[in-house]
Protein backbone atom coordinates (compact mmCIF):
# COMPACT_ATOMS: atom_id res chain seq x y z
CA UNK A 1 0.00 0.00 0.00
CA UNK A 2 1.26 3.11 -0.82
CA UNK A 3 0.47 6.65 0.92
CA UNK A 4 1.33 9.87 0.45
CA UNK A 5 2.29 11.68 3.98
CA UNK A 6 2.63 15.22 5.11
CA UNK A 7 6.59 16.28 5.58
CA UNK A 8 7.16 16.32 9.04
CA UNK A 9 7.25 19.48 11.20
CA UNK A 10 10.94 19.21 12.03
CA UNK A 11 12.14 18.83 8.56
CA UNK A 12 13.16 22.89 8.23
CA UNK A 13 10.18 23.12 5.68
CA UNK A 14 8.21 26.27 6.05
CA UNK A 15 4.33 25.81 6.10
CA UNK A 16 3.82 29.17 4.93
CA UNK A 17 4.67 28.19 1.77
CA UNK A 18 2.12 25.17 1.08
CA UNK A 19 2.15 22.27 1.85
CA UNK A 20 4.50 19.13 0.97
CA UNK A 21 4.14 15.88 -0.11
CA UNK A 22 6.65 12.59 0.06
CA UNK A 23 6.48 9.09 -1.28
CA UNK A 24 8.13 6.76 1.22
CA UNK A 25 10.70 4.80 0.20
CA UNK A 26 9.00 1.51 -0.37
CA UNK A 27 6.86 3.54 -2.68
CA UNK A 28 6.97 2.86 -6.36
CA UNK A 29 5.19 5.03 -9.36
CA UNK A 30 4.83 4.04 -12.82
CA UNK A 31 3.55 6.58 -14.45
CA UNK A 32 3.48 10.62 -14.13
CA UNK A 33 3.49 13.08 -11.35
CA UNK A 34 1.71 16.58 -11.57
CA UNK A 35 1.99 18.91 -8.39
CA UNK A 36 1.10 21.72 -6.97
CA UNK A 37 3.16 21.42 -3.66
CA UNK A 38 6.42 20.49 -2.85
CA UNK A 39 7.27 16.69 -3.62
CA UNK A 40 10.31 14.76 -1.70
CA UNK A 41 10.82 11.17 -3.84
CA UNK A 42 12.14 8.89 -1.31
CA UNK A 43 10.74 5.66 -3.52
CA UNK A 44 11.09 5.28 -7.36
CA UNK A 45 9.82 6.80 -9.79
CA UNK A 46 9.56 5.77 -13.66
CA UNK A 47 8.55 8.53 -16.14
CA UNK A 48 7.39 12.20 -15.65
CA UNK A 49 7.57 14.64 -12.54
CA UNK A 50 6.71 18.19 -13.29
CA UNK A 51 5.98 20.38 -10.53
CA UNK A 52 6.18 23.80 -12.09
CA UNK A 53 5.91 26.40 -9.46
CA UNK A 54 7.50 24.37 -6.41
CA UNK A 55 10.65 21.99 -4.80
CA UNK A 56 11.15 18.75 -5.87
CA UNK A 57 13.03 16.47 -3.53
CA UNK A 58 15.17 13.58 -4.67
CA UNK A 59 15.89 11.81 -1.18
CA UNK A 60 18.42 9.71 -0.30
CA UNK A 61 16.84 6.41 -1.28
CA UNK A 62 15.34 7.93 -4.12
CA UNK A 63 15.43 6.68 -8.02
CA UNK A 64 13.75 8.55 -10.48
CA UNK A 65 14.33 7.25 -13.85
CA UNK A 66 12.30 10.19 -15.30
CA UNK A 67 11.77 13.86 -17.05
CA UNK A 68 11.58 16.21 -13.78
CA UNK A 69 10.52 20.07 -14.05
CA UNK A 70 10.60 21.93 -11.32
CA UNK A 71 10.83 25.70 -9.71
CA UNK A 72 14.22 23.95 -7.49
CA UNK A 73 15.41 20.58 -7.85
CA UNK A 74 17.36 19.04 -4.85
CA UNK A 75 18.97 15.84 -5.89
CA UNK A 76 20.70 13.17 -2.94
CA UNK A 77 19.58 10.37 -4.38
CA UNK A 78 19.53 9.17 -8.14
CA UNK A 79 18.16 10.87 -11.28
CA UNK A 80 18.10 8.87 -14.86
CA UNK A 81 16.65 11.90 -17.01
CA UNK A 82 16.83 15.28 -18.16
CA UNK A 83 16.09 17.90 -15.38
CA UNK A 84 14.43 21.32 -15.83
CA UNK A 85 14.41 23.62 -13.38
CA UNK A 86 13.28 27.58 -13.20
CA UNK A 87 15.37 28.65 -10.42
CA UNK A 88 18.00 26.07 -8.99
CA UNK A 89 19.59 22.76 -9.05
CA UNK A 90 21.41 21.28 -6.28
CA UNK A 91 23.30 17.98 -6.17
CA UNK A 92 24.43 16.64 -3.09
CA UNK A 93 27.52 15.23 -2.27
CA UNK A 94 26.00 11.17 -2.42
CA UNK A 95 23.34 12.30 -5.56
CA UNK A 96 24.25 10.98 -8.87
CA UNK A 97 22.49 12.38 -11.77
CA UNK A 98 22.87 11.11 -15.41
CA UNK A 99 21.19 13.47 -18.25
CA UNK A 100 21.07 17.04 -18.95
CA UNK A 101 20.16 19.67 -16.85
CA UNK A 102 18.28 22.98 -17.75
CA UNK A 103 17.90 25.68 -15.11
CA UNK A 104 18.81 29.38 -14.10
CA UNK A 105 21.34 28.13 -10.84
CA UNK A 106 23.26 24.99 -10.06
CA UNK A 107 25.67 23.47 -7.29
CA UNK A 108 27.41 20.65 -7.46
CA UNK A 109 28.61 19.29 -4.28
CA UNK A 110 32.67 17.64 -4.43
CA UNK A 111 31.70 14.15 -4.61
CA UNK A 112 28.64 13.80 -6.43
CA UNK A 113 28.27 12.31 -9.57
CA UNK A 114 27.08 14.25 -12.95
CA UNK A 115 27.12 13.04 -16.40
CA UNK A 116 25.39 15.17 -19.11
CA UNK A 117 25.14 18.87 -20.52
CA UNK A 118 24.03 22.14 -18.52
CA UNK A 119 22.00 24.65 -20.70
CA UNK A 120 22.22 28.03 -17.91
CA UNK A 121 19.08 30.15 -18.65
CA UNK A 122 18.78 33.48 -17.70
CA UNK A 123 15.57 34.23 -16.25
CA UNK A 124 12.81 36.86 -17.93
CA UNK A 125 13.81 39.56 -16.15
CA UNK A 126 17.82 39.52 -16.66
CA UNK A 127 16.71 38.47 -20.73
CA UNK A 128 14.49 41.76 -20.95
CA UNK A 129 17.54 43.75 -18.86
CA UNK A 130 20.17 42.38 -21.18
CA UNK A 131 18.16 42.32 -24.38
CA UNK A 132 19.23 45.64 -26.47
CA UNK A 133 17.17 47.36 -27.69
CA UNK A 134 16.08 47.69 -31.27
CA UNK A 135 17.66 50.19 -33.70
CA UNK A 136 15.54 53.04 -34.28
CA UNK A 137 14.58 53.10 -38.64
CA UNK A 138 16.21 55.85 -40.55
CA UNK A 139 13.27 57.96 -41.73
CA UNK A 140 13.17 60.76 -44.52
CA UNK A 141 11.30 63.88 -43.78
CA UNK A 142 7.94 62.67 -44.64
CA UNK A 143 6.79 66.58 -45.56
CA UNK A 144 6.92 67.71 -49.04
CA UNK A 145 9.88 70.56 -50.37
CA UNK A 146 9.23 72.01 -53.11
CA UNK A 147 11.08 71.61 -56.24
CA UNK A 148 14.06 73.48 -56.10
CA UNK A 149 14.34 74.04 -52.54
CA UNK A 150 17.01 73.74 -50.56
CA UNK A 151 16.42 71.92 -46.99
CA UNK A 152 16.24 74.52 -43.97
CA UNK A 153 19.80 72.75 -42.41
CA UNK A 154 22.04 73.47 -45.83
CA UNK A 155 20.30 77.06 -46.66
CA UNK A 156 21.94 77.74 -42.92
CA UNK A 157 25.18 76.56 -44.48
CA UNK A 158 24.74 77.91 -47.51
CA UNK A 159 24.11 81.51 -46.32
CA UNK A 160 27.49 81.58 -44.64
CA UNK A 161 29.66 81.16 -47.58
Amino acid sequence: MSTLASRPADSGYDSSRGSAAVLGKSVIVKGQIFGREDLTIDGEVEGTVELQEHRLTIGPNGKVTAGVKAREVVVQGTIHGNVEARDKVEIRKEAKLVGDIRTARIVIDDGAYFKGNIDIVRSDLAKAAAAPKPAQPITTSSSPTTSGATPPAQSAQSAGK
